[in-house]
């Protein structure tokens, strides 16, 4: 399941993205628009500052804005940021892995091995897909 922070992390990357012409936007309106806890967004901006997705001016005028084309922006990096591991078990996983202390031998280990391929798809999908796509699949449903 996405994590809320995931989830709201998304959302305010695309609504950067959707204003991506015009000034930093303050959490405030960020929190309120996409009705995200501002402490919470607060913590979430910070994180994606700190990997290099957005840029922060203070004073008047001041709030977030992206740092980077909406189209290098992948879902993958979001979620890694957010919540750590893809993977669904910390054996399958590629950059966060942990052997599981009840397993007997992974390499005969059937619940891993699905949930290899389980990874390999979420994968494959979070790394073709960047916030750009997001915001283009948000446009076709509202026009149809």
């Amino acid at each position: 399941m996405l994590s809320k922070k995931t989830k709201y992390a998304i959302k305010a990357l695309v609504i950067l993205g959707k204003n991506m012409d015009k000034p930093p936007m303050q959490i405030s309106k960020i929190a309120e628009q996409e009705r995200i806890p501002k402490k919470f967004l607060e913590q979430i901006l910070l994180d994606m500052r700190n990997a290099g997705f957005l840029y922060s001016k203070k004073g008047a005028g001041g709030g977030y804005a992206l740092n980077k084309d909406p189209k290098d922006i992948y879902l993958v990096s979001i979620m890694r940021i957010t919540d750590g591991p893809v993977a669904m078990l910390p054996c399958a996983s590629l950059n966060f892995y942990h052997k599981c202390d009840e397993c007997h031998s992974e390499v005969t280990c059937g619940i891993r091995d699905v949930f290899i391929d389980v990874r390999d798809a979420t994968l494959k999908i979070l790394s073709e897909t960047s916030i750009a796509d997001v915001i283009t699949r948000e446009t076709t449903l509202i026009n149809n």
